[in-house]
């Protein structure tokens, strides 16, 4: 643990000036690395920069804001970070403590009198820095649904009064399990103790005084801000985009756990920021507040690849980072995944070395592979395995997977019969997710949202079962409906799962209980 001990003494932390951005040198072997991900992956578009030394010696935007528009990704050109989102939320709420305003052990009620969990002993209990480390006891991605996919019309206080109802499935802080929602009143504890809206915070305590210009949270018109990265679902061997921005891109009620969008300059601004604390003479954090969010605050389970990969020992989660060792150097790291966008910031302090990683297409097995051969090049270049050894990797892997975790063959499917269905047609409601129909319209028996309108669609046989086939394809995950008649007074009650067991834990499909309290009109 020596190389831990030495990061965690690290002199007084200060703000990074803004890096120049001058093109650095060529370095063709990492041009080699990125374009081997970029064609083996058929990447849409990619911006990727490496710091070395408090130096950028690799800065580089590959391929299309949108596939096929001409428009060319630049180290400017704004992506979703998604859940690298969260590491400047827990900065925030760092700059907060170290003005006196709050204490990581602060009960949340003391700040928010009207959150709730499900238990009345943890609501007593649950203190800020539980909402930073995913020891809350939900299921993993629990109540994502009133997050995503956007738009939808959930807000905050919504997410809030909601917790109440989500019930845990492991007792408080015995163990990790990734969690959104938390983030999300992590950030309205921000705004009642610093004063004004995270938006604002955030702006104020994080993007300014790092010089990070072009990073945007909140309410912003698009064509004021220019050169921005639109999401891609693949098809085939096509990059299509989807869901692309407005004229006016909302504020969203997700921001302090995934609604951040910064350019690749600006995160190289950021890592440097962490890299090198004493680049400035003015402190940006205090020495104990950085020592806190890298300190491991929740154990995670060291998973298999990471002890055949990195020979990984240990892992834990700090406030809003992720803390491990790989080949025997202390790594500070963090992804973002949202539909169509993916992230990665991963810092070797040892070494003195960070990069960034964002792409705006399904990207999970490339960010993977381009992530893992960058810190290879600087934790273990003799080891020489290169992009082809690791997605050779990936692909043994998914060929070991159980057939149970695998997606069944639902492509005989067929429209539910309006008849066959009609016991269970009617108005149903869910405590936390509230109102669905499930009604027969135009011949066919739909599913329709009424606070996520994305979430509709039309329901089909398939053999003995009944599946919801969404009308975006965007929303990728399939849910089978199920029923138990009589379990409630209304007459009934139905219940979801993911049709495919290893789709993206955010569709909690499995939280929601639907109790029916009506017919249709």
């Amino acid at each position: 643990m020596k190389h831990l001990w030495l990061v965690l003494t690290l002199a007084l932390g200060a703000a990074a000036p803004v890096l120049a951005r001058e093109a650095p040198a060529p370095r063709p072997e990492i041009d080699a690395i990125v374009d081997d991900v970029v064609v083996r992956y058929r990447l849409p578009g990619l911006a990727i920069g490496v710091i070395e030394h408090g130096e950028v010696v690799y800065r580089r935007g590959v391929g299309e804001l949108v596939a096929g528009g001409g428009e060319p990704v630049t180290p400017e050109t704004l992506f979703k970070i998604a859940s690298n989102s969260k590491s400047m939320t827990t900065a925030l709420l760092a700059r907060l403590v170290d003005a006196g305003k709050l204490r990581w052990d602060d009960p949340v009620t003391k700040y928010l009198p009207q959150f709730r969990m499900y238990d009345d002993w943890v609501t007593r209990e649950m203190q800020v820095r539980d909402l930073l480390i995913h020891d809350s006891g939900l299921r993993a991605g629990a109540g994502d649904l009133m997050l995503w996919p956007e738009p939808n019309s959930f807000s905050r206080a919504d997410v809030i009064h909601g917790l109440r109802y989500l019930k845990p499935v492991h007792s408080f802080r015995s163990r990790y399990d990734y969690d959104n929602l938390m983030y999300i009143v992590a950030g309205e504890v921000a705004a009642a103790a610093g004063g004004a809206p995270y938006e604002e915070l955030l702006r104020r305590e994080v993007f300014a005084p790092l010089g990070l210009k072009r990073c945007r949270i909140g309410e912003w018109r698009r064509d004021e801000v220019g050169n921005i990265a639109q999401r891609h679902r693949r098809e085939g061997l096509r990059n299509l985009p989807v869901r692309e921005d407005g004229a006016v891109i909302a504020n969203s009620t997700m921001a302090a756990a995934g609604g951040v969008r910064c350019s690749l300059d600006d995160m190289l601004s950021w890592v440097r920021t962490w890299l090198r604390p004493e680049a400035s003479a003015t402190p940006w954090l205090s020495a104990e507040q950085r020592r806190a969010l890298w300190a491991p605050q929740m154990p995670m389970p060291v998973s298999q690849r990471q002890r055949d990969w990195d020979g990984s020992r240990y892992s834990a989660y700090g406030y809003g980072w992720r803390l491990s060792d790989v080949d025997g150097s202390f790594k500070v790291s963090h992804t973002g995944t949202l539909m169509g966008m993916y992230s990665v910031v991963t810092m070797l302090p040892e070494r003195d070395v960070g990069f960034v990683i964002l792409i705006n297409g399904e990207a999970e097995e490339a960010r993977t592979v381009l992530n893992q051969v960058l810190i290879k090049h600087y934790a273990a270049p003799s080891q020489g395995r290169d992009v082809a050894y690791y997605a050779r990797a990936l692909e043994r892997e998914r060929a070991r997977t159980p057939a149970a975790q695998r997606a069944p063959d639902s492509s005989a499917r067929a429209p539910a019969g309006i008849d066959a269905m009609q016991g269970w047609l009617g108005r149903y409601q869910d405590p936390w997710f509230g109102g669905v129909s499930l009604c027969a319209q135009d011949g066919r028996v739909r599913f329709v949202s009424r606070k996520s309108p994305m979430l509709s669609g039309t329901v089909q046989r398939v053999g003995q079962r009944w599946l919801v086939d969404w009308d975006d394809d965007s929303v990728d995950a399939e849910a089978w409906l199920d029923f138990a008649t009589g379990a409630a007074p209304q007459g009934g009650a139905m219940t979801l799962a993911k049709v495919d067991p290893e789709a993206d834990f955010s569709y909690d499909y499995e939280d929601l209980v639907f109790v029916r309290t009506g017919g249709c009109d």
